[in-house]
Parts: C-alpha cells; sequence; structure tokens
C-alpha cells in the first residue's frame, strides 16, 4: 500500500507539473491488486477528486485466512509471497501491525474522497466479504461511498448487461465529480440490494 501510494502520487504530481491534468479533477480507478492499491491510497490522500475500486481486498488480515475460491486454496501464499509481498512467514499473527498498517479498512476515518466499489457476489479470487467490509466501515464513519454489487458474477464481470450496466454507472460517478455533470438519480436516492436491476437514472 505504501510503495502504490508514494508511486502513483509522485506520477500525479509530475503529471500536474507538466501541465496535463487539472489538481483539482483527477479520478483513480483499479481492480482486483490495483483495486486493493486505489482502496489504500483514498485512505491516505485526498489528491484524486473521485475513486472507483474493483474486487480490493481491503483488509489484509481477514484476507489472510479467506480462500481463493476458483483453486480452492488459502490466500496465504499469495498474501506473504505472492501478489502481495508482505515476505516469507509474514503472518497477521506475528506482524499484526503491519497488516494492520496496509489494510484499507483500518484506515477509513482518513477518507475524504467519494469514492464506489465494485464487488461481484461470487468472487472466486477475492472473497465479496472484502468490498462489504470497507463499504460497511466507510458508511459507519461517514464517508460518501457506493457499493455496485452484481450478484451471481465473478472477479471480472461476465455478463454482458452487467458489463454495460457498471461502465455507465462509473462514467456518471466520474462524470459529476470529475467534470460538473449534474448527479443521477441512482447515485442520490441509492438503489437497496434487495431491488437490484433498476433503471440507471
Amino acid at each position: 500500500g505504501t510503495s502504490a501510494l508514494d508511486c502513483m502520487t509522485s506520477a500525479v504530481k509530475k503529471v500536474i507539473e507538466l501541465g496535463y491534468a487539472d489538481p483539482k479533477h483527477i479520478g483513480l480507478h483499479g481492480h482486483s491488486w490495483s483495486g486493493y492499491q486505489s482502496s489504500y491510497i483514498v485512505t491516505q490522500t485526498d489528491m484524486f477528486a473521485a475513486v472507483v475500486t474493483g474486487a480490493p481486498p481491503t483488509n489484509l488480515i481477514s484476507f489472510y485466512d479467506e480462500l481463493y475460491k476458483s483453486a480452492g486454496t488459502p490466500q496465504q501464499g499469495i498474501t506473504t509471497v505472492g501478489q502481495v509481498r508482505m515476505g516469507a512467514n509474514v503472518t497477521p499473527w506475528n506482524s499484526t501491525k503491519l497488516y494492520e498498517d496496509q489494510s484499507p479498512i483500518f484506515h477509513v476515518n482518513n477518507i475524504k474522497t467519494p469514492f464506489m466499489i465494485l464487488q461481484g457476489g461470487d468472487d472466486g479470487a477475492v472473497d465479496y466479504v472484502e468490498g462489504l467490509q470497507f463499504f460497511n466501515a466507510a458508511r459507519a464513519a461517514g464517508k460518501q461511498v457506493i457499493l455496485l454489487s452484481y450478484p451471481g458474477e465473478a472477479h471480472n464481470l461476465t455478463n454482458r448487461d452487467n458489463q454495460k450496466d457498471f461502465t455507465i454507472r462509473m462514467k456518471q460517478f466520474f462524470d459529476h465529480y470529475l467534470m460538473g455533470a449534474p448527479m443521477p438519480q441512482w447515485m442520490a436516492d441509492g438503489l437497496p440490494q434487495t431491488k437490484k436491476g433498476g433503471p440507471i437514472r
């Protein structure tokens, strides 16, 4: 998380310095491992005006003992020496503070940026509970957060209608916060989990 923060903020500062970006209207989007990174970054800086994060590991302590359901293996290997790179034999049980420091969910009180989470209900790589925990924690902390939950979907959206739905909603989200477009009704009013599938207005 800290590495991603340093990398992204340094790059964005350079792009601003070169005159390619409006510093008040920059968006950030990431999915899967970059979903983790974008989730962590939104807790550490208000450089971005809006953030969309998809299928993000957000609590590395719970993630460590969850299943990579698509492969049937625990996330322990990917967390220590795989993509997460916490270190060989570096576990939540001998390095709890490190895991907390690098987990977005433990920093929700710092968030100042509106953000949106995409999560497939049947994600076999990053358990649905990771996005849900982050959403619930942010909501409880009074943050501006939206959860786009797609029942039956895996790590990446495969249903064509859902792909279109997410693309439209993400564009409307960024159009509002980055381009000053009016807030669409679904963002203002919300759509309960039990009433999924309503029109995009």
